[in-house]
């Protein structure tokens, strides 16, 4: 049981590092992106970008809780617990984001 909470809590750690460093480099690399962040005037390739980071940040995180706690369960309870923290998140955003 320890492992695996330590499994998930380190799977989280490595989602926000990876989320922090990617939109650090996202916006020191892309000015465009930095004056679109504001008013939220994503270009299709900015909202690629964004959901590119946000995919390998959960694959960087299933796989660190994968390797943490020996087993799968780490990473879907990691997944599991970002699902429910941003899914009003992602209900408020879909007005200014369609599904495509």
């Amino acid at each position: 049981m320890g492992k695996g909470i330590l499994g998930v809590v380190a799977g989280l750690a490595v989602w926000m590092i990876v989320i922090s460093v990617a939109g650090l480099v996202l916006r020191a690399a892309w000015p465009e992106y930095v004056s679109a962040v504001g008013t939220m005037t994503f270009t299709v390739s900015m909202k690629v970008a964004r959901l590119s980071i946000g995919a390998l940040a959960m694959l960087a995180a299933g796989w660190v809780a994968v390797i943490v706690a020996r087993s799968t369960t780490a990473a879907l309870v990691a997944g599991a617990l970002l699902l429910v923290a941003f899914i009003s998140e992602h209900i408020m955003l879909l007005d200014e984001f369609p599904v495509w």
